[in-house]
């Protein structure tokens, strides 16, 4: 009985020509499984992906200090009723000065640094263009356009002063930047400048730096960002071209400029108008371009001051038309009714939060995906970023008047306050931020979302991507094996390479389109936003034609005897989005999501609509429907359309297109990687997914 079951073991193991049988792995078999039931799994794991973007209010963490050498708000505050009065001397005098003296504010400032001991110096820089070159995504933030109709007149002229560090080695500095427009700039703005007079007449005195002050009063005249990041360049990077100073009748700036040591961490301080509540109100930007984060440790700082040192109101940006959704506030019910379920079953579980705090986590999480999403910073800590310095830009919004003396001290004394814990914390610092995180999203100012949470939802939004592209693969090679009478022929003749010749050219026309605003741009006459938009669409519809025929099979209107079977154009095309989509998250996380959530239904629910339109069956209708409602959703300027619309902002139809093209223009000036994206991912793979529409199945 033995020897018979061995033998009848040993056939079981032998393939039909002797053989041995080799059995597959577990993975393998698992990876079989999903390819098999790939249709019900990618509804499992896009429903999964969108389920997890929901819930991640709800699994925010309460932000906690890492870093323990930073020990916020462990000292007493050194300020002194002097300090805050020289701060309002400063506010009062500039605003004399702007009468009587007509572009020498920058003089009074320096003044005043030079009484406090400080190393002083000015520095001019030019106006930055917005013209579009392709290059400028591949070279470094210190790279510039000028232009064209500069005078001596519009230059910017920034005022810097150092305080050197009675214990340091000179080789470690802490910025603090307050923009101020020096010919029209209002009197809240010179508030800011109050407040950090206050502190710099402070630590001009202390004993206990170690690290360098740098105070940048940026000339603000050209946009809050320019000259931050002229300075920075400067700094980091000195440049010796004296042609066009020596033009004006001035010396260079290069040779009184002052370095101090490696920036540390920097502080953007700017008084924006007044409060709307009763108490400061304290406004925290922190994303800089490509969704690039500082160190969340920062942060935390700052708002632990703010919040129980000096009695602040905290807020971050938030998209407000999302506290007031109906729709949100349903789910937001039953996330709430289901963690009290979960609570009465087990006490120990804390699943579900109150309906106001998701409502206001969901708006702050939109923001937040939203700000990075567009890669372009949101403030003037976006140059220091780009230097890979941490900085935070903070807007406080008083709530009194600007001429209210009696409530000025009070709020110059709290405002210096703060900066001079943070500049504390800072300055214990003997390593760069390192210990918190830098890949986070924000669902209040307390709370935060980490790197391995929010990437689960963006992971089961594209795992279906691979699994259908497989199992179409292979439905398609089937089809064409029948299709040929001689199969062996079929495979020599590598029929799939159509497919594959024809989304690579689609991908190409997308990179062309991509940089067709540059020459676009050279053209003379052609100023006007609707106009530029007009000959970009007009240029990129003959160039598609083009493309349709001069390459035999790319067309969906191609005869289905020269084309190839949609199966294996659309797991082609599902691959080469994977492989976008799946790049993207490492530049841009957020522009990954938002692509991920556009691109994958649209990607998935593409098919032909003629075998549809023949059957008359309901299900093949719908499916049908469903693939041209999402391709029209997905169209960019679409979308853009029905964003502005869901934002509440309107839109005129006449205007679209040159709507569309001044929010490009705003991209591509930034060198946000999301204006590749939009070319050279999302516009091919949904001129794919046309194509397949289409295809003469």
């Amino acid at each position: 009985m033995a020897t018979e079951k061995r033998n009848k073991e040993e056939e079981e193991v032998k393939t039909d020509d002797g053989s041995p049988k080799i059995k597959p792995r577990p993975i393998v078999q698992l990876g079989i499984f999903l390819v098999a039931h790939s249709p019900v799994f990618s509804v499992v794991f896009s429903a999964a992906g969108v389920l997890a973007l929901l819930i991640l209010p709800l699994l925010a963490k309460n932000t906690y200090i890492s870093e323990n050498a930073l020990m916020p708000g462990s000292a007493r505050s050194m300020l002194s009723n002097r300090d805050v009065s020289d701060g309002s001397k400063l506010v009062k005098d500039i605003k004399n000065y702007r009468l009587n003296h007509e572009g020498q504010v920058q003089k009074l400032v320096g003044k005043y640094m030079s009484e406090m001991v400080a190393e002083v110096y000015y520095q001019k820089f030019h106006p930055e263009g917005n013209q579009f070159h392709p290059l400028h995504f591949f070279s470094g933030p210190d790279s510039y356009t000028l232009l064209d109709n500069v005078s001596c007149a519009s230059y910017g002229v920034n005022v810097a002063g150092i305080i050197r560090a009675p214990r340091g080695d000179g080789k470690e500095s802490i910025v603090l930047v307050t923009p101020y427009d020096f010919i029209n700039g209002g009197d809240y703005e010179a508030l800011s400048l109050g407040i950090t007079s206050t502190l710099f007449s402070l630590l001009a005195r202390v004993t206990w730096l170690s690290k360098d002050i740098i105070w940048l009063v940026a000339d603000s005249r050209y946009g809050d960002y320019r000259p931050v990041a002229a300075w920075l360049s400067e700094y980091h990077s000195p440049s010796f071209k004296v042609s066009d100073l020596l033009k004006c009748g001035e010396r260079n700036t290069a040779d009184n400029f002052r370095r101090a040591g490696t920036v540390a961490a920097a502080l953007v301080l700017k008084v924006d108008g007044r409060s709307e509540r009763f108490e400061d109100t304290l406004s925290i930007y922190a994303e800089a371009s490509n969704g690039q984060m500082p160190n969340l440790d920062l942060i935390n700082v700052v708002n632990y001051l703010a919040v129980h040192r000096q009695g602040f109101y905290v807020k971050v940006e938030k998209v407000v038309s999302l506290l007031s959704s109906s729709w949100l506030k349903i789910i937001g019910e039953i996330f709430e009714a289901v963690g009290k379920l979960a609570h009465t079953l087990n006490p120990d579980w804390n699943f579900g939060i109150p309906v106001a705090d998701y409502l206001e986590g969901s708006a702050t999480l939109a923001s937040s995906l939203y700000s990075q999403a567009l890669g372009i910073p949101t403030g003037p800590h976006g140059a220091f970023r780009d230097n890979q310095v941490d900085a935070i830009t903070l807007k406080v919004s008083p709530r009194f008047p600007p001429d209210s003396k009696t409530r000025q001290h009070d709020f110059f004394l709290r405002g210096a306050r703060l900066l001079e814990g943070t500049i504390r914390s800072v300055n214990n610092l003997l390593e760069k931020f390192h210990q918190s995180f830098f890949l986070y999203l924000l669902t209040s100012p307390s709370k935060f979302i980490s790197v391995g949470v929010y990437m689960i939802a963006f992971a089961l939004l594209v795992a279906p991507l691979p699994m259908v592209a497989a199992s179409l693969y292979i439905e398609g090679c089937k089809a064409l094996t029948k299709s040929t009478d001689n199969p062996t022929e079929n495979l020599k003749s590598w029929k799939w390479l159509d497919a594959a010749k024809q989304v690579f050219a689609l991908h190409l026309f997308g990179f062309i389109v991509t940089l067709l605003p540059y020459f676009i741009c050279q053209v003379p006459g052609q100023h006007s936003p609707s106009n530029r938009s007009i000959m970009w669409g007009t240029t990129s519809s003959s160039l598609l034609l083009i493309t349709f025929a001069a390459i035999p099979g790319c067309s969906p209107f191609t005869s289905r005897h020269h084309g190839t079977h949609w199966a294996v154009l659309k797991s082609v095309t599902i691959s080469a989005a994977f492989i976008g989509l799946c790049l993207m998250s490492i530049i841009n996380f957020a522009t990954a999501e938002i692509g991920a959530l556009l691109l994958v239904p649209t990607c998935l629910m593409a098919q032909p609509i003629k075998p549809a339109l023949r059957s008359r069956r309901i299900k093949s209708m719908l499916g049908a429907f469903c693939s041209m409602v999402l391709l029209t959703i997905g169209f960019p300027v679409m979308f853009f359309a029905i964003s502005k619309g869901l934002f509440g902002e309107g839109l005129v139809g006449l205007s679209l297109g040159g709507e569309f093209w001044t929010w490009l223009e705003s991209l591509w000036a930034w060198k946000s990687a999301t204006y590749l994206y939009i070319g050279m991912v999302h516009l091919p793979c949904w001129l794919l997914c046309l194509c397949i529409l289409f295809h003469p199945s």
